[in-house]
């Protein structure tokens, strides 16, 4: 053989190869592929959440004195600070600021509907307030980053047990809150993940189950096993509505063109209104 054709020969079988390795890695990179028609049929065969979702409040306020999480002394110190402030009426100021309830928080004290919608490879919540809550749980057999970006909300994947959804998240920012009541909680300091069975109530087919275990090494002595009850509505005052959050930090006025505007607000430290001057 020419040796200038063997050579060029090797090049050019490396370059080909190196050409379906791209395309191989490229492949991969694709999460989220178009769904099928098989895709959209599967979704029939999912249990029925459909309807909104309202919290059960009051089981959240007989959790908050029932159910306490296993802090360590330290959390255990600030929280009795806390429900003593709370108990003089100078409850402390945890969700302000339009920052999200986050998880666990809106798992386990909010007082928001929330709708769930099903399409392939994935499960979506979508909240009111917080400029509109969002919680994607990955049914697609992805796994969770190496090294997730911490979120507000988390990292979540889930598999179908027959009508139960198993779901596991990571990646929240350490400044998320353990809550047991919206003036009550102490940030999880990071290592946080959130283990949930969810499904609906075997006795009641409009309550829906949110079985979690929290784990959070910096704060909890071991993990915390709790259970939340969300129920079904389905008459049109309960659709979930636009929650802009920020908007409370503002007020229609007009520029000085004669454009509709917001105007910033002051606010105290408990996130209350301070009247303009």
């Amino acid at each position: 053989m020419n040796k200038t054709f063997g050579t060029s020969l090797l090049a050019a079988l490396a370059i080909a190869f190196g050409t379906l390795q791209s395309a191989a890695a490229a492949e991969k990179l694709v999460i989220n592929p178009p769904p099928t028609a098989k895709n959209w049929a599967d979704i029939a065969t999912l249990p029925d959440w459909s309807g909104i979702w309202t919290p059960n409040i009051s089981d959240q306020d007989r959790k908050a004195k029932s159910d306490m999480p296993p802090w360590n002394p330290k959390a255990m110190e600030q929280v009795n600070w806390q429900l003593a402030e709370e108990k003089a009426g100078r409850p402390p100021p945890i969700f302000v600021n339009c920052l999200p309830e986050a998880m666990p928080g809106w798992m386990l004290v909010s007082h928001n509907s929330m709708e769930i919608l099903f399409t392939p490879g994935r499960v979506t919540m979508l909240g009111e307030s917080d400029g509109g809550r969002l919680r994607r749980i990955y049914t697609d057999g992805r796994k969770h980053p190496d090294d997730p970006d911490p979120t507000f909300h988390g990292h979540s994947i889930g598999q179908w047990e027959g009508d139960t959804l198993v779901v596991d998240t990571v990646g929240m920012h350490p400044q998320t809150y353990i809550t047991i009541s919206e003036a009550a909680g102490i940030p999880n300091n990071g290592d946080m993940q959130i283990k949930e069975r969810i499904h609906i109530d075997p006795k009641n087919k409009d309550t829906l189950v949110f079985e979690m275990e929290i784990t959070a090494p910096k704060v909890l002595t071991k993990p915390w096993k709790t259970t939340r009850f969300w129920s079904r509505q389905r008459a049109q005052k309960y659709d979930i509505v636009e929650g802009v959050c920020m908007e409370g930090y503002f007020r229609p006025a007009k520029d000085k063109w004669g454009n509709e505007v917001f105007e910033k607000l002051e606010h105290d430290v408990g996130g209350n209104r301070i009247p303009p001057k």
